[in-house]
C-alpha cells in the first residue's frame, strides 16, 4: 500500500480506501462488516468512508459499532460523513449552518468518534449562500469537530466560490472533493478542475468501477444479485439499459479482450487506470464480501502492467478522453 497526500494537506490517505455506500446496512451486516474492515485495515487501508444518506444513517450505525469492536487506534485511521441528506422535514437536508451543524453531531454518535477526520457537503445546494455553509463548516473545524471539509460534486465554479469567501473571511477552504471517476466518467477530474489541484485540491474518488459495469459480469446481461437489482436502484439500472449505456456496455467488452492480454482481470485495469492519474488522492472500493475486496487490493500488486502502450490502447477503446485547456 503507498500513502498519497490528500491535496496540498498534511494528511496521507492510502492509495486504496473502503466506502460503504450500498454496501454496510444493506448488503453487509455486522459481521460482515468486521471481516471487510479488517481485511482493508490489515491491507493498509487508513480512509473509510460513509456519508449520513447512506440508509438513512444505518451505514454509519454499523460502521461505528465495527469500529469500536475493532479497536482500532483513533490515530491510525480517516473516517469521513457527508452531509445533505438527513431527512424529509426542511431543516433535515442541504447546508444550512443549521444541518451541516447537526448532521455533524449526529454522525459523530452513530460513528462512535470525537472527530471526523473528513466531512464533505454531499450535492451543492442551491438555496444555502456558499458564504454560510463555509462559515458552517469552518467552525466545527475551529472548535475540532471535524479536521478537513470538502465537497462532492461540486462545480469548478462553486470550488471557486468557496475558495474566495474562505480567503476573504480567513476561513478553512475546502480540502478535497469526492467525485466520481472511472472510463467513462472524465470530465471534472481531467478538465474541470484542473485549476484547482494548484490551489490545494485533492480528490477522494467513487465508483471507479462504474457501479461495477467495469468488472465484466455485465457482459452478458445484468445478474438477478446484482446492485442494479437492488430496490432503490432502478435508476442505475434504466442508465445502463439505455442506448448508450450499451454502447458502453460494448467498450466494456473490448477492454475486458484487452486486460486478458495484458494478464489482469478487467476490474484491476480499471482501478489502476484511476490509479495512475496523479490527482487521485484515494480510490473508495465498495464491496459486499471480503473475497471481493481481497481481489480488489490485489490489484495493487500489478502496477507495473499498466504501461504507457496499454493506456494508449484504453484511451483508444473509450475513446473520451476531455480535450485539454487550448492556448492561442
Amino acid at each position: 500500500m503507498e500513502y498519497r497526500r490528500l491535496g496540498k494537506s498534511g494528511l496521507k490517505v492510502s492509495e486504496v480506501s473502503l466506502g460503504s455506500w450500498v454496501t454496510f446496512s444493506k448488503q453487509v451486516d455486522e459481521s460482515k462488516a468486521l471481516k471487510l474492515m479488517t481485511t482493508a485495515y490489515d491491507a493498509g487501508v487508513n480512509f473509510f468512508d460513509n456519508a449520513e444518506g447512506y440508509e438513512a444513517g444505518a451505514s454509519e450505525a454499523l460502521m461505528g459499532a465495527a469500529l469500536e469492536k475493532l479497536g482500532f487506534s483513533r490515530d491510525s485511521y480517516a473516517v469521513s460523513s457527508k452531509v445533505f441528506w438527513g431527512g424529509e422535514k426542511p431543516t433535515q437536508k442541504g447546508l444550512s449552518r443549521k444541518h451541516v451543524t447537526e448532521a455533524a453531531h449526529a454522525a459523530l454518535k452513530r460513528l462512535r468518534v470525537d472527530y471526523l477526520d473528513l466531512y464533505f457537503c454531499h450535492r451543492p445546494d442551491i438555496d444555502t449562500p456558499i458564504e454560510e455553509t463555509v462559515w458552517a463548516m469552518h467552525n466545527l473545524i475551529t472548535q475540532g469537530k471535524v479536521l478537513y471539509w470538502g465537497t462532492s460534486e461540486w462545480t469548478a465554479q462553486q470550488l471557486t466560490e468557496a475558495w474566495a469567501v474562505a480567503r476573504r473571511e480567513h476561513l478553512t477552504p475546502p480540502t478535497m472533493e469526492q467525485p466520481q471517476y472511472n472510463l467513462f466518467v472524465r470530465e471534472k477530474v481531467e478538465a474541470d478542475y484542473l485549476p484547482l489541484y494548484e490551489m490545494g485540491l485533492g480528490t477522494t474518488i467513487w465508483s471507479p468501477l462504474a457501479s461495477g459495469v467495469l468488472t465484466g459480469k455485465y457482459n452478458d446481461g445484468i445478474p438477478e444479485d446484482s446492485r442494479m437489482n437492488l430496490p432503490g436502484y432502478e435508476w442505475l439500472k434504466k442508465e445502463w439499459e439505455s442506448d448508450a449505456g450499451k454502447a458502453k456496455l460494448e467498450k466494456v467488452k473490448a477492454l475486458a479482450k484487452l486486460a486478458k492480454e495484458v494478464g489482469l482481470p478487467i476490474h484491476h485495469l480499471a482501478l489502476l487506470w484511476c490509479l495512475k492519474n496523479p490527482h487521485v488522492s484515494t480510490v473508495i472500493l465498495g464491496a459486499s464480501k471480503k473475497s471481493q475486496l481481497e481481489d480488489n487490493l490485489d490489484a495493487l500488486k500489478s502496477k507495473d502492467k499498466l504501461t504507457p502502450e496499454v493506456i494508449t490502447a484504453i484511451e483508444a477503446i473509450v475513446d473520451n478522453k476531455p480535450a485539454a485547456p487550448q492556448r492561442y
